[in-house]
């Protein structure tokens, strides 16, 4: 009986202000991963987890999954919320990452709130492990998380970019209001 052929996944390199991204997709368009130049291998570290076997192959990303991450990086804060995402972890993971797409642009929560709105108020720190496993930086917003006391804590992209997008969408909010 032939086995069936490993999925194969398509690797996009977007430049943007803060770097190049890395915008991996599958062969429906959804989004699989998006992470930074430079942590590269923190992304296929996550790949291999959520789907193991999966083939990563340098490619082009669907136009209108790319354009809607250059739109995001010029201005278009909201250019990121339609496109389709699929993601592969627990539940409580899946749960964690869908609260962060409801932080609205610009906004934050805290790790606390972040556990709460997901009905899980004691799960603190497991809220602060999932979102650290968040294999969709930027459109699965983990940026907004902040520490309890309102300090920018842990971003897998480093500090200096978290405070980058926050105030971007900050002040793209702003020019929308």
């Amino acid at each position: 009986m032939p086995s069936a052929q490993p999925e194969t996944l398509t690797l996009d390199r977007v430049p943007t202000p803060t770097g190049e991204v890395l915008l991996v997709t599958d062969a429906e368009g959804a989004v699989r991963a998006l992470d930074f130049a430079g942590y590269e291998a923190r992304m296929t570290r996550l790949l291999a987890r959520h789907w193991p076997g999966a083939a990563l192959v340098e490619g082009r990303a669907p136009s209108a999954v790319r354009t809607a991450v250059e739109a995001y990086f010029k201005g278009d804060v909201a250019a990121l919320d339609g496109l389709r995402i699929r993601t592969n972890g627990t539940e409580f993971q899946r749960s964690v990452w869908a609260a962060l797409r409801a932080i609205p642009h610009g906004e934050t929560r805290t790790y606390g709130q972040l556990a709460a709105a997901i009905g899980s108020p004691k799960a603190v720190r497991a809220a602060g492990s999932a979102n650290g496993q968040n294999p969709i930086a930027v459109i699965v917003p983990c940026h907004r998380v902040i520490g309890a006391n309102g300090t920018l804590t842990g971003y897998a992209g480093g500090i200096e970019r978290k405070r980058w997008l926050l105030e971007h969408e900050r002040a793209s909010a702003r020019t929308v209001a």
